[in-house]
């Protein structure tokens, strides 16, 4: 039972809905797509075949439907293409549809051959998909046939060799024949080189006939653009064959203003593709001859090809073309007047809409009675001798008579609505599901087993997605902050604003208000510490081995955020200073609640704390790679962070092991201890170990704390004094001079011994 025409019409706006839902989320594409297939198959109305091969054309050309989901879905609607595609009913809407898919879904079908060469049956079915459509080209009206040339340089593209950008990201290549390993088990790379060779050439065979039509001339050519740029091996064959093509040929005798329109259409689209050529590759060998033949194309527009601009001739003999006035005034004879007989009443058959006379043997003759062969014999001659005039009166009664049975019907079938209309039977509406997924209900509640035309669509409700798991959370949640990094390096820096200029927002400012890299990185830094604080209180063995507590996101914030810091430390320290101070902040406010929410029988509940393993962490990434240039940038990271605790101290103080770097060290500690008065002693603790381990630091550490702890220094020059003599006293006589010279050693003790009188004087 085939459905009625209310069914369809319903269907095909649900249908729309599904539609409208994923042109505004592509997401839903796959899911979109498998639920109508079985709705626009084969077997369904004419109406619903139209739809979805729009549909399909639409989604596998869509922008916005990622390639690798394309690629996974174009198997699944092989069967449902090839099948519309071997109807015999060729309605001309399904078929342009149909080309302009199988256009889209080769390539897909290529890759996908390529990397699972299983996949035997479906290059089976784009096999048979491509040559059903060669075979029928030249059958196809004039819409499809222009798809069928976008679907031959589509094959010509996928089957020659292209270039390759990158041999290592083989996914990142274009699809064609370079990417194909050459024991493929499917693919045979002679038989497609020779295939798109030969269908490169039926393409081009439109600028070798006598009289083509303008408009496959014109759809040629912008297709042969793309095979032009991107496939040089055959990019001379294709402009010689244009070069050869002179679209002035093409006019023929009479030149009407269609085929005048149509010539000039050609030689733009001839002239535009060839200068756009020389655009991009000025040096091209045949650039030359293209523009010797841009001229020459030029010059035939100049070039009169008929007599419109010459001077008009003597007029002809009137004729029964003239019009009414012309007749009157040279005494044409009008044409006779027909009486068109009005219809009876009551409903009209097709013999009574096509009878104008009102003879009543001729209305009552029965034609079918007379063999064909003789009413060819009496029909062909007498169409020869109709008057051209008569048979337009005629042709505008029986139209005349047609559009008024159309309205008489139209206002019969309004008060039959309205008595319908009257009979109001509300429509299911279930409670849970809420109005989106109510319009999305007609495209996927189709019974796979069963035919689309004895089957009424009904809701359709996406199913739900199955709950993540923790693995599955923590890596989507990674995927998230690493897209969020990749935003940072396309936004842009805030300028420091001119005084006077512009509003200084400070510390009153939102986090994300400004849309530039510092709200984003401030974004970041406040979702890895604020927005997991609570959740992290756990047994006191888990907080003190973080190594042993489970990653979450925050970590893997911080993680991104360390090698984002550490990839340019110079550029980032200003992101490394926000982010510490932000962490310091939080294991301050966490530890504050924690001791206000303790109560005293409860046992002691431990706070994780971060700052003091990521900023020995940042330090020991970076001070490796400082040297004394980066004495600003390290000065102004130790200013800026919020404390400096005796792990630091140590870290800074270890700088002193490279001679190079000793004077960096004693002026990060001078400052430290000048202006940040709470560091002071921890700093001046680790200057003074400094000054005691390593000698090249004792000049300029030593005029540091003796400022600052003169006493002190006093106390370690006499200890290295008695320190020298005590060696000097214990070296055995004869081995001070050997041969005449001094022992290195001992002249080392004495240039110290000297140095140290020195200071202590």
């Amino acid at each position: 039972m085939a459905q009625s025409g209310d069914q369809v019409v319903d269907q095909i706006a649900q249908l729309n809905a599904a539609r409208n839902l994923v042109l505004g989320d592509a997401a839903f594409y796959p899911q979109i797509v498998n639920g109508v297939l079985p709705i626009i198959g084969a077997h369904s109305r004419v109406e619903l075949r139209r739809w979805g091969t729009e549909f399909l054309a639409e989604t596998f050309a869509s922008p916005a439907f990622a390639t690798s989901q394309k690629e996974q879905l174009a198997t699944n609607v092989l069967q449902t293409v090839r099948n519309i595609l071997e109807l015999p009913e060729e309605d001309q809407m399904v078929l342009k549809n149909i080309v302009q898919t199988a256009a889209s879904l080769y390539p897909l079908v290529f890759r996908h051959i390529i990397n699972h060469p299983e996949a035997r049956e479906s290059w089976e079915h784009i096999e048979a998909i491509k040559q059903d459509i060669l075979r029928r080209w030249d059958s196809f009206s004039y819409p499809v046939r222009v798809c069928c040339i976008k679907f031959a340089q589509r094959v010509v593209l996928v089957q020659t060799h292209g270039l390759i950008a990158d041999p290592r990201r083989p996914e990142q290549n274009e699809t064609s024949l370079a990417i194909v390993p050459r024991n493929h088990a499917i693919l045979s790379l002679p038989n497609l080189e020779a295939e798109s060779s030969g269908l490169l050439d039926r393409i081009l065979t439109v600028f070798q006939e006598d009289a083509s039509d303008p408009i496959l001339v014109n759809a040629t050519l912008n297709c042969l653009a793309a095979l032009i740029r991107n496939r040089q091996s055959i990019g001379n064959k294709i402009i010689n064959a244009i070069l050869n093509f002179f679209p002035a040929r093409q006019a023929r005798s009479p030149v009407t203003p269609t085929v005048r329109v149509g010539v000039k259409s050609m030689e733009r689209t001839s002239r535009a593709l060839l200068i756009n050529i020389m655009k991009r590759n000025p040096s091209h060998p045949l650039a030359g001859k293209m523009q010797q033949h841009i001229e020459r194309l030029m010059q035939s527009r100049i070039e009169p090809a008929d007599e419109t601009s010459r001077k008009r001739g003597l007029p002809s003999e009137p004729t029964d073309g003239l019009d009414v006035a012309k007749r009157a005034k040279l005494s044409a004879e009008l044409p006779p007047v027909i009486k068109i007989p009005p219809l009876p009443p009551g409903r009209i058959s097709y013999a009574q809409l096509f009878t104008l006379t009102e003879d009543a043997g001729l209305s009552s003759f029965d034609v079918k009675q007379l063999p064909a062969e003789i009413l060819v014999k009496i029909v062909v001659p007498l169409l020869a001798r109709v008057d051209q005039s008569s048979l337009n009166q005629v042709v505008d009664a029986v139209r005349m008579r047609y559009q008024s049975v159309q309205k008489q019907q139209t206002t019969q079938s309004q008060p039959a609505a309205a008595e319908e209309e009257d009979d109001y039977e509300p429509e299911y509406s279930p409670m849970d599901v809420s109005p989106a997924e109510d319009q999305l209900g007609a495209v996927s509640s189709e019974l796979a087993g069963e035919q689309p035309d004895l089957v009424s669509l009904g809701p359709f409700v996406l199913p739900r997605p199955p709950p993540l798991s923790e693995e599955q959370a923590a890596d989507a949640g990674r995927d998230a902050v690493a897209r969020v990094f990749d935003m940072l390096g396309s936004t842009t820096v805030t300028p420091n604003p001119v005084k006077g200029q512009g509003q200084q927002f400070g510390f009153s400012r939102l986090a994300g208000s400004t849309f530039d890299r510092d709200a984003w990185v401030t974004l970041l830094t406040r979702l890895a510490t604020r927005a997991p604080a609570g959740l992290e209180a756990g047994p006191k063995l888990e907080a003190d081995n973080p190594a042993r507590r489970k990653p979450n996101i925050s970590d893997a914030i911080r993680e991104t955020l360390y090698r984002y810091i550490l990839e340019d430390f110079r550029g980032r320290v200003n992101v490394g200073i926000m982010w510490l101070n932000e962490e310091w902040y939080n294991d301050r406010i966490q530890m504050k609640l924690a001791a206000s929410n303790r109560k005293e029988e409860d046992e002691e509940v431990s706070v994780p704390l971060h700052y003091d393993h990521w900023v020995l962490r940042l330090l020991d990434g970076f001070l490796p790679y400082l040297d004394s240039r980066d004495i600003k940038i390290f000065i102004r990271f130790l200013s800026e962070i919020p404390e400096v605790t005796i792990p630091i101290a140590k870290r800074i103080a270890s700088l002193a092991k490279d001679p190079e770097r000793v004077n960096l060290c004693v002026q990060s500690f001078m400052y430290l201890i000048m202006f940040r008065p709470p560091a002071r002693e921890i700093c001046l603790d680790a200057l003074e170990e400094v000054y005691q381990n390593y000698e090249e630091s004792r000049p300029s550490a030593g005029k540091v704390l003796s400022r600052w702890r003169p006493q002190r220094v006093e106390q370690l020059q006499a200890e290295q004094t008695t320190l020298v003599n005590r060696t000097l006293n214990t070296q055995p006589p004869n081995e001070t001079i050997t041969n005449g010279f001094k022992d290195p050693r001992t002249a080392r003790l004495s240039d110290s011994q000297t140095s140290s009188d020195t200071m202590v004087s």
